[in-house]
């Protein structure tokens, strides 16, 4: 690694340091460094557990637990400055015991993590969050063989990098990561880069990845669940355009659980809610930044008592503190896919949903307005449900 000196126009060499000379532990300073950066990584990732040991007749445990954006287990193994023989070894093992892990096992895993790091936050709606998926039912957590091995360590020796180039050929998703400290003045910089598979096999693997999972969507776009969805929606859009509702006119029937239209505020949209248990209609705030969110929230709700007398009952304003999103709704209980309850859940939205477009198309029009004068019109007008 090199620092550019701009004054000479050169680059100086910075000194790669050991982390045993600099008393660096694996527990106490790499492991943490990762449960509170897991996108150096390279992906976005939720850690679910550290230090777990929650393995029948053995005492084991592995450094980090975490799941993939596809919900895939992921076994990080740690090491610093030798990755040492048995690594790839130790961490299969861990793969292993982790395959029969089912989704409650892991909500439970990921629930003790939060209860004893975390103040307790409740791990399902973070589960959610985090797989993009309004009900957890919605998702597929651990499935089949696809766990995922990372492996990270300063240096690797010979024979675990063959190892896992072996591993990798035969569809086991593995990875290795060299982390090297480097010592710039009184600062310490950390490089960590993806080593195995290299660029040019990552390329292939990633195209083969996307390949198997194009095929697995398009078959989960055969089950029941999608299929139904896709029902739904279909008597929906139709009883819509029957009532003159013009806002879904070139919507087309979804598979997903939501179907959004534009309210005329860019990264602001009117959803309807499909869910197992629930129906909901909401206005999203899901614009580009966290803080245009709040303030067009923070705006609206002092306009509450009027908005509401206009809706003609109460509606669920959520701020969403900490999330970059804000949502203002009203939901009903149903039981989703029992299609005898279709006709009621059609009229329910379609009545709730022509009443918040009436309450808040005024609002929304000043608010546009004004933004527009201001020169304020950064925003995505994409609005998906988190």
């Amino acid at each position: 690694m090199f620092k550019v000196d701009l004054s000479e126009n050169r680059l100086v060499q910075l000194d790669e340091r050991r982390f045993s000379e600099l008393k660096l532990n694996e527990r106490e300073h790499l492991q943490e460094w990762l449960v509170k950066t897991p996108e150096a990584l390279g992906e976005e990732l939720l850690i679910i557990q550290k230090e777990f040991d929650g393995f029948e007749d053995t005492r084991e445990r592995l450094d980090l637990l975490a799941l993939d954006k596809e919900g895939r287990v992921v076994v990080i193994e740690n090491k610093l400055d030798d990755s040492g023989r048995d690594v790839v070894w130790q961490a299969l093992k861990y793969v292993a015991y982790c395959s029969s892990l089912k989704k409650a096992d892991i909500v439970d895993i990921y629930q003790k993590y939060l209860d004893r790091w975390f103040n307790g936050e409740n791990a399902v709606p973070n589960l959610c969050e985090f797989l993009g998926v309004e009900d957890l039912d919605d998702s597929v957590l651990n499935a089949g063989n696809d766990q995922r091995l990372m492996l990270v360590a300063a240096n690797f020796r010979k024979e675990v990098t063959s190892t896992v180039l072996w591993l990798i050929g035969h569809g086991i998703r593995a990875q290795c990561f060299r982390v090297a400290p480097f010592g710039f003045g009184q600062e310490l910089l950390i490089d960590l880069q993806q080593i195995i598979p290299t660029p040019e096999a990552a390329d292939y693997m990633i195209g083969m990845a996307d390949k198997e999972s194009e095929e697995k969507s398009s078959q989960r776009t055969q089950t029941l669940r999608d299929d139904k969805r896709h029902a739904f929606w279909t008597k929906t859009l139709d009883t819509l355009r029957a009532r003159g509702v013009s806002r879904y006119e070139n919507i087309s029937p979804s598979r997903k659980y939501w179907l959004s239209s534009p309210t005329g505020v860019s990264g602001c949209g009117y959803n309807l809610i499909f869910g197992s248990k629930i129906a909901r209609v909401e206005l999203y705030l899901g614009r580009t930044r966290a803080d245009e969110n709040k303030r067009i929230f923070d705006q609206l709700i002092q306009q509450k008592q009027k908005i509401e007398g206009r809706f003609g009952a109460e509606l669920d304003w959520q701020r969403l503190d900490g999330k970059k999103a804000c949502r203002i709704c009203i939901q009903h209980s149903f039981d989703g896919f029992n299609e005898e309850n279709w006709p009621v859940m059609i009229d329910w939205l379609c009545l709730y949903a022509d009443k918040l477009e009436e309450a808040f198309s005024g609002p929304l029009d000043r608010l546009n307005r004004e933004m527009k004068s201001t020169g304020d019109t950064v925003g995505t007008d994409v609005n998906v449900p988190s």
